[in-house]
This record gives C-alpha cells, sequence and structure tokens, in this order.
C-alpha cells in the first residue's frame, strides 16, 4: 500500500473531475462511463507510482539520505520481483478499465474516437512506466514538468470532458485544463525542490537546474498563473457568482506558498499533500460551481 502513494490519487483525479463536471454543466453523461474514466485515472496514478519507485530504487536516486518518505522497496516490505509483478497487474488493469470506459462510453472499439482514445491510451500508459524506468527516463533529463503538464492537465481534463460529453471541447476549455495543469508541475515541483541534495547525484530537475531560490520563484508563477487560467475561463462564461466557489481554497495556496518560500528539504514535505488536497478542491468546487448555475 506504501509504493501506491495513495497521497497522491487526488492530484490525478483533480483533472479528470473537473473534466468530467464542465461536461456534466453542458450534456447527459452516462455516469458508468464517468466511473469509468476515474477508474481509469486511479490505475494510470498508481502505475505511476510504481513504476516510478522501482525506477529511482534501481538507478540509485532513493537512497538512506532520502529526504521524503520510504516506500516498499526501501523499507523491505516488497522485493523487485514483487513490485515488477505489481506494475504489470496494474498494467492489466489500466488495460481493462480504459476498454471498459471506451465501451459504456461509445458503445464500440473501432469508432473513430474509439481507436484514438485506445492510442492515447497506451501513450498514458508508456509515460507512467518510463518517468524513472527505461533506459532514458524523461523524468532523469528534466522532462518531467512537461509531461506532467500535459498528461495531469491537459489530457485529463479535456479528456475526461471528450469521453464524457462525446464532443470535443471548444478552445477555450484549455484555460481550465492548463490550470490543473500548473498546479500539477507545482507538486512535481515541490517534490524536486524536497529532493534536490539526493537527485543531484543522479538525475536533473527544473528544480536543481533552477536552484532553491529560483525554483521558489518558479513555484509561484506557476500557482498564480493556475489562478489566472481558471479566472479567465470564469470570464468567457456567463456572470454567476457560483462560477467562482473555488476562490474558497485561495486561502491554503497562500499557506502552500509561505511554506514554500520558509522551507526546504525535508520540511517541504507537508507542502506536497497540501497542494495536492488543495488543488483537488479547487477543481472539484470549479467544476461544481458550473452545476450549481444550472438550478
Amino acid at each position: 500500500m506504501k509504493s501506491m502513494r495513495l497521497r497522491t490519487l487526488p492530484l490525478s483525479l483533480g483533472g479528470v473531475v473537473l473534466g468530467i463536471l464542465l461536461a456534466t454543466a453542458d450534456y447527459k453523461v452516462n455516469p458508468i462511463a464517468a466511473f469509468f474514466i476515474l477508474l481509469t485515472t486511479v490505475c494510470l496514478q498508481i502505475l505511476s507510482n510504481l513504476s516510478n519507485e522501482l525506477g529511482d530504487v534501481q538507478s540509485g536516486t532513493d537512497t538512506i539520505d532520502r529526504q521524503g518518505p520510504n516506500y516498499g522497496l526501501n523499507s523491505g516490505e516488497l522485493s523487485t520481483r514483487e513490485m515488477k509483478t505489481a506494475i504489470w497487474t496494474f498494467v492489466v488493469f489500466c488495460c481493462l478499465s480504459g476498454l471498459a470506459m471506451i465501451w459504456t462510453s461509445f458503445g464500440s472499439f473501432l469508432s473513430v474516437e474509439s481507436i484514438c482514445l485506445i492510442l492515447l491510451g497506451a501513450v498514458a500508459i508508456n509515460a507512467s512506466m518510463r518517468y524513472t524506468l527505461g533506459s532514458r527516463p524523461y523524468g532523469y533529463r528534466g522532462l518531467g514538468d512537461m509531461f506532467v503538464f500535459i498528461f495531469f492537465g491537459l489530457v485529463s481534463v479535456l479528456g475526461a470532458y471528450f469521453v464524457a460529453a462525446h464532443t470535443i471541447p471548444s478552445w477555450f476549455l484549455v484555460l481550465p485544463a492548463a490550470s490543473i495543469g500548473c498546479f500539477s508541475v507545482g507538486v512535481l515541483n515541490v517534490n524536486n525542490m524536497r529532493d534536490m541534495k539526493t537527485d543531484a547525484a543522479t538525475r536533473r530537475t527544473v528544480a536543481l537546474k533552477l536552484g532553491l531560490a529560483n525554483a521558489r520563484i518558479y513555484q509561484t508563477v506557476l500557482i498564480s498563473l493556475g489562478w489566472i487560467l481558471m479566472v479567465l475561463y470564469c470570464l468567457f462564461k456567463i456572470f454567476d457568482p457560483w462560477h467562482y466557489l473555488f476562490v474558497l481554497t485561495l486561502p491554503f495556496f497562500i499557506l502552500h506558498l509561505r511554506g514554500v518560500w520558509t522551507r526546504k528539504d525535508g520540511d517541504l514535505d507537508p507542502m506536497l499533500p497540501m497542494l495536492v488536497m488543495s488543488s483537488f478542491a479547487f477543481a472539484l468546487l470549479a467544476g461544481v460551481g458550473f452545476l450549481v448555475y444550472l438550478f
């Protein structure tokens, strides 16, 4: 259970929850398809967490000096063989859940939409595993921020909207998708800021390239931009105060940034779950605000 890193699940769920709720505000959504969207997202996140742990241990990034919590492999609760079995088990879960999602939504595996989603699913599974695994893991080359923005932000929100609503989202839906993407990159950046000392020997992250002071500025820009993008999206819609329900989460983001600017190393770890839960609450309230508007 430790290696599944369940505390990260709200981060991945935030984007798809927002996409589903915005689709529900515009169209009639099949609740069974919505369930499988959520289930597939959870399976992909757990697959990513398991793969990242194995990759970090094999590369020597995760050592006894690690600033964050120890998981299954580091604590000796899991062997490498057991971890590989768990990884491939969740690959199967991702495939089954993804196919169920496509079938319940589109009723076919042979339509253009279904084939595109199957291909996108294969890319998502590969990206989940290759962050730290493989001969050239992209997470060790400073590309993690870009992939997180794409998959946790754009693909998450826009993909969930498309599967739920059966229509290509309007261009301005990119704004809330990019907003969630910024917060997701922020979570990765805090993780990398916390682990700068141990990461330096085996990998290159954006935080390491920037240095602590500039990484803090980068974090502030990410959080601020996420808020600006969501407000811009609301301005494109017919005004209703319910649309701004997400503003209730603002104090938590302020507390998060305060912690980022006053803490370092292992003391930054509490800022991770704080941003994860704040981002999830932000996404949930943003989506609910558009549903309440309908009534």
